[in-house]
């Protein structure tokens, strides 16, 4: 008797901690800050699992490949776990009621139980098990409800997601030839700000801060979303948005005009958005001995804008007011980075590389044999 009341209890513990967590995860629109929970221990552990294996097999370009395969089939195993958690705890519940069932062939035993709740959950009706006890039909046909409407949430939550990470993508893609890849800031400036003509940068700068709070407001919502990588290597939603970071608090330091009060808004966003995604991932933040921005960078960059006709602010209040605004961002930044494997870009480009819509899979895969180094993912693909 007191092994039947366990079992039950474990049995309804089981379920309403499964269904709560899918509710948080998938209908829930806020952030939730309580520790423990099962999706967050399940993408704490299985990340720390999957990119440690990757990153210690894979020392070249396929590592970007494997990790990018996470994001997705993480996404497969949890919702597979919630399955199995939800049939496990209904058929401890039909055990702890007793024999409920028959049967057609062999004895009952916990082991029908479970073939019994499974079978119910995914509403197969296959009638060789069938409920005999008021309570038994009971819940039979609540699993059974509970199944149909767990399916549904399944299939409506993946549209979702894969609607909200094409969106995404599809504004990281423009920043190819507005930015270069991978994205900085100096390329933004340059191609943008022509003769010091900032209309360009300006409705950029607002296009950005609306990319910037749906990036915020769907990856609160759906933090698997940044397991998701982008289609290029040298591309990333981190790295698009500390681009934009850069840019902002570039222009709010160094140029004075039109853009500045734009570059506020996005700046402001832009910052919110880092500084949410790290308490998501529990990412306190971390600040490095690497300089993105010495000041023999400064002075290259100064050189890059100068040559296409701007001009930044001269002193040192300049440099002063862009490093108080690059404390602001940069440690969250580097952060996420570490946890989630991405590369943070530079503030100038490094060489004269071409962007990747100036290239193809063809040119690389010859100039890679000619190297003899192994195919990255976009070489794959052909």
């Amino acid at each position: 008797m007191k092994v039947s009341i366990l079992a039950a209890l474990i049995g309804v513990a089981l379920i309403f901690v499964v269904l709560w967590d899918a509710f948080e995860t998938i209908v829930f629109p806020r952030r939730v800050t309580r520790k423990f929970r099962l999706t967050r221990l399940f993408y704490r552990n299985t990340w720390r699992v999957w990119s440690a294996v990757v990153s210690f097999v894979f020392r070249d370009g396929r590592q970007e490949n494997y990790l990018s395969y996470f994001g997705p089939l993480s996404l497969i195993l949890l919702l597979s776990i919630w399955a199995v958690g939800l049939i496990f705890g209904f058929a401890l519940l039909n055990w702890a009621s007793g024999p409920p069932a028959w049967i057609s062939e062999g004895t009952a035993g916990f082991g029908t139980d479970l073939y019994f709740s499974g079978t119910t959950f995914f509403t197969l009706g296959l009638g060789d098990v069938r409920p005999l006890t008021p309570f038994a039909r009971v819940l039979t046909v609540f699993e059974a409800g509970l199944g149909f409407g767990f399916l549904a949430l399944v299939i409506g939550y993946l549209p979702a997601l894969n609607q909200s990470f094409s969106k995404r993508e599809a504004n990281i893609s423009l920043l190819d030839a507005r930015a270069g890849s991978p994205p900085t800031a100096a390329e933004m400036i340059r191609r943008q700000c022509r003769d010091n003509v900032m209309d360009t940068l300006l409705q950029h700068l607002n296009e950005w801060e609306r990319w910037s709070a749906e990036l915020l407001e769907s990856h609160l919502s759906y933090p698997v979303l940044a397991f998701f990588r982008s289609q290029h290597d040298n591309q990333s939603w981190l790295a698009a948005l500390t681009t934009i970071l850069d840019t902002s608090a570039l222009v709010i330091s160094g140029l004075e005009g039109v853009c500045e009060r734009q570059a506020h808004l996005t700046f402001a966003i832009a910052r919110h958005t880092a500084v949410d995604l790290s308490l998501v991932f529990n990412r306190p933040p971390l600040k490095t001995e690497r300089d993105r921005l010495s000041s023999d960078d400064l002075a290259r960059l100064r050189a890059s804008l100068a040559a296409v006709g701007v001009k930044l602010r001269d002193g040192g209040e300049m440099e002063q007011d862009l490093t108080a605004l690059r404390v602001l961002y940069e440690p969250y930044v580097y952060s996420l980075s570490q946890y989630l494997r991405l590369t943070v870009p530079p503030w100038i480009m490094e060489s004269t590389g071409k962007d990747n819509w100036q290239t193809s899979a063809w040119e690389r895969r010859i100039r890679i044999k000619r190297e003899g180094k192994e195919p990255g993912v976009e070489d794959e693909h052909f």
